[in-house]
């Protein structure tokens, strides 16, 4: 959800009963992260009865991880993902507040490496997540990792809709984590362009690349074409350093990642129209119930 998920979207999904997440270098610098935290407790604090908690994502090779951690404990948040690095400067301090830390990973070397720093809950990031994605079949992943932690474990990949929401349950998840649907709501920051661009996608539409990171990631490949390149030319051997020179920001040398060229997962297939949050939130608890309910 980088450069998608702001306090609009955070505050509407929280409201609605779901969790709400954003990585908190989509704020463009600490003062406005600060200022972000304020905005949503704000929001959240008027309702008449408890909303959902706001999880902040961590991400640990960020040159502003220090600060970021430092804003979110002074705010004494309750939940925090950590992710693209390993959790372990983070937990202690987050844990001294009360808070909980859920490390994203991709691997069961990973996973061995969260629960041994004391990470609370495990995302499993598999394959056919949008953005910087995982490898691993959920199935096999869930499983394997079920076998060795007895904790929370969230997986983020590939989740389309209440259905799915369900069949994780199942599979032995205690959550899912979703982003593809939500860029496609009123209330990300996603330009309608992206928008229209989801509903008119399909998992044929997605391409997995190291061009414009280094890391493998799965992105539009309408998008691509769009913005000027030849999917079938991109450079797959690039460093994370040279693909931050090409594709990473103002002064980049083409389109810039995630602003230009935009990300997807598998499950946008399952993305038809463009609605509010709280209406998409509403519309998965009925199919996850209905879904249930088929098993019973």
């Amino acid at each position: 959800m980088f450069h998608v998920s702001g306090v609009d979207l955070v505050t509407t999904v929280c409201r609605s009963g779901a969790i709400g997440a954003f990585p908190t270098a989509n704020a463009r610098s600490v003062e406005e992260l600060e200022h972000w935290l304020i905005r949503i407790e704000h929001d959240l604090a008027k309702l008449d009865q408890p909303a959902a908690p706001y999880c902040p994502n961590l991400i640990v090779r960020e040159t502003r991880f220090k600060d970021d951690l430092a804003c979110l404990i002074r705010h004494r948040v309750e939940i925090v993902i950590t992710s693209v690095g390993s959790p372990t400067a983070a937990i202690s301090p987050l844990h001294e507040i009360g808070c909980l830390v859920f490390a994203g990973i991709a691997s069961l070397r990973h996973a061995e490496r969260a629960i041994k720093a004391g990470a609370d809950g495990l995302i499993l990031l598999t394959a056919g997540a949008g953005g910087h994605t995982g490898w691993v079949n959920p199935f096999t992943f869930v499983r394997s990792v079920r076998a060795m932690f007895d904790g929370p474990i969230v997986v983020a990949g590939g989740v389309t809709d209440g259905v799915s929401l369900a069949a994780a349950r199942l599979l032995g998840c205690e959550l899912a984590c979703m982003g593809t649907c939500f860029i496609a709501t009123h209330e990300s920051m996603a330009s309608d362009a992206y928008r229209q661009m989801l509903v008119d996608s399909t998992l044929d539409d997605v391409m997995l690349t190291r061009a414009f990171s280094g890391l493998g990631a799965n992105m539009l490949r309408p998008s691509i074409v769009v913005a000027g390149l030849d999917p079938s030319k991109l450079d797959e051997a690039v460093s994370e350093a040279r693909a931050k020179e090409q594709f990473g920001g103002k002064t980049s040398e083409g389109p810039r990642r995630w602003i230009d060229i935009w990300s997807a997962g598998h499950s946008v297939s399952g993305v038809r129209s463009i609605m509010g949050a709280a209406e998409l939130v509403k519309e998965l608890a009925r199919q996850y119930e209905e879904a249930v309910a088929s098993w019973v």
